[in-house]
């Protein structure tokens, strides 16, 4: 088997396609969380680790359906701007976001985002935490609800942290929901798995209340979840299957 020793300049052609193709999933999954209503006006956003341990983040005060490559904003794990248009800066719950990358070295995107059922029940101080669908056992396992703090301080990072090392989702009380994975795409399908397994939970509600799997049941979950579906992060049930 032969290998092809690459130059400086087609290593960096290579990264910089790399890049331009993370540039343009982050706008379509922006795209997709406004045109499922998650998001309105400013709300969100979203942040991308790089191979080289800077950062993709989404702007400030600009609407999800308006983004483009174009005014993505590049930066450093300090948050300094590398790379961005004038005029734009990065989004204001960037520390938010820096303490999951932090404390969290599997994980390789964070979105932020208030999905209408899913903060409802982060407005109603309702934790997540019945086990009703394979999908949500499997994925996410419960979703705590994660202190009020004002937006844009250290307030918010300070509240998710105690939270971090057995959850990919969390509710944030009275303001949304976040989630994170090890690339964007893995984030984003938490998102829509937290937000649907909300809307069942709440319809079940409705009609009396819901019925939880079996023990044995979610134990057979958690070994196909480990053993067949090798699915990345943490899940709260049982910490010898956190990676």
């Amino acid at each position: 088997m032969e290998f092809k020793n690459f130059s400086v300049n087609e290593c960096m052609e290579m990264f910089l396609m790399d890049e331009k193709l993370i540039k343009e999933q982050i706008c379509d999954v922006c795209h997709r969380m406004w045109q499922l209503g998650w998001v309105a006006a400013n709300d969100g956003n979203i942040t991308v680790k790089l191979d080289d341990g800077n950062f993709l983040v989404t702007p400030s005060g600009t609407s999800k359906s308006f983004i483009t490559p174009e005014i993505l904003i590049k930066v450093d794990k300090d948050g300094n701007v590398l790379e961005g248009p004038e005029g734009y800066k990065p989004s204001s719950e960037i520390k938010m976001h820096f303490r999951c990358y932090e404390k969290r070295d599997d994980v390789g995107a964070v979105v932020h985002a208030h999905p209408p059922v899913s903060t409802a029940f982060a407005v109603a101080h309702i934790h997540m935490d019945d086990y009703i669908m394979p999908e949500s056992v499997l994925t996410l396992g419960s979703v705590p609800i994660a202190p009020y703090g004002t937006p844009s301080t250290n307030e918010v990072p300070d509240g998710i942290e105690p939270f971090l090392n057995e959850h990919d989702a969390i509710l944030l009380e009275n303001h949304g929901a976040l989630t994170m994975g090890v690339d964007l795409l893995t984030a984003y399908y938490r998102m829509e798995t937290l937000e649907l397994w909300a809307k069942i939970s709440m319809n079940a509600r409705l009609l009396g209340g819901a019925k939880e799997i079996s023990r044995e049941d979610i134990d057979t979950l958690m070994d196909l979840r480990i053993n067949r579906y090798n699915i990345t992060g943490r899940h709260p049930g049982y910490k010898k299957y956190n990676k």
